[in-house]
C-alpha cells in the first residue's frame, strides 16, 4: 500500500520534490505518492504544478490523524531560523517523516539519513556521512566522505560538499558552490550561489564568493 504523501512548501523546492516523488513512483520505486500540499501563502484548491494545495500549516494535525505522511521543504536563506522553528512547532514526529532517496541518486551503504531527508536526482553521496533530520540534497549534488551535516540543511543544485566536514543545524549552500574539506559551517550559515569555499563558516556567518568572503552576519 502507497504512503500518502504531504509536503510542506510552495513553488520551488515543494514543486520540485513533489514531481521527483512523481517520477519516482511511476518508475516503481517508491511507496509515496503526493497527495499535495499545505502552503500558507495559497489559496486551498490552487494547483501547484501537478498537485494541489489541500491546506495550510495550521491543518497539519488534522493530516496527521489521518495517517498521511509529510516533507518540509521550508527554507529560507536569512530566515531559516524562523522557518524552522515554524516547523517545530508543527510537532511532527520523526516516525511520521518521509524519507526519499531518489531511484536516480547514489547513496553509499554506510551513509545515514535522518528522518524526512530528501535525496534528488544525479545526488551523489559517498561512505560515512550522517545528515540529519529533515536535510534537502538538491538534483546533481556531491556529499563527500565522513561527513556530519545537522539538521534542516539544504544543499542547493550541483553543490560539491567535500569530506571531512562538520555542518551545523539550518545551514544552506548555494547552488554550485564548491567547500574545500576539512572544515566546520556554523549553525545558520550560508554559502552564497557558486561560491568556493576555503574557510571555516562561524554561526550566522554569510560567505560568497571565490574564494569565498565574509560578507555580513545575518543574525
Amino acid at each position: 500500500m502507497n504512503r500518502k504523501v504531504v509536503i510542506l512548501g510552495g513553488v520551488g523546492n515543494a514543486t520540485v520534490v513533489a514531481a521527483a516523488i512523481e517520477h519516482a513512483r511511476r518508475m516503481g520505486a517508491t511507496d509515496l505518492e503526493v497527495a499535495g500540499f499545505l502552503n500558507d501563502r495559497e489559496p486551498v484548491g490552487k494547483q501547484l504544478d501537478m498537485f494541489p494545495v489541500i491546506g495550510r500549516l495550521e491543518d497539519t494535525k488534522k493530516w496527521l490523524d489521518e495517517g498521511y505522511w509529510f516533507i518540509n521543504t521550508i527554507y529560507r536563506i536569512d530566515g531559516n531560523r524562523e522557518r524552522i522553528a515554524l516547523f517545530e512547532a508543527l510537532n511532527i514526529p520523526d516516525d511520521r517523516l518521509a524519507t526519499f532517496v531518489h531511484p536516480m541518486a547514489y547513496v553509499a551503504p554506510s551513509v545515514q539519513l535522518g528522518a524526512g531527508c530528501v535525496i534528488m536526482p544525479n545526488v551523489s553521496m559517498s561512505p560515512a556521512t550522517k545528515l540529519g533530520r529533515c536535510c534537502l540534497m538538491m538534483a546533481g549534488s556531491m556529499m563527500g566522505h565522513d561527513d556530519t551535516v545537522g539538521d534542516y540543511c539544504h544543499i542547493a543544485a550541483q553543490a560539491a560538499v567535500g569530506s571531512y566536514l562538520t555542518i551545523g543545524k539550518g545551514v544552506h549552500i548555494g547552488l554550485n558552490a564548491t567547500i574545500h574539506e576539512g572544515f566546520t559551517i556554523g549553525d545558520y550559515a550560508t554559502l552564497g550561489m557558486g561560491s568556493v569555499l576555503k574557510h571555516d563558516i562561524n554561526e550566522g556567518e554569510i560567505w560568497v564568493g571565490n574564494p569565498a568572503r565574509f560578507l555580513r552576519n545575518a543574525l
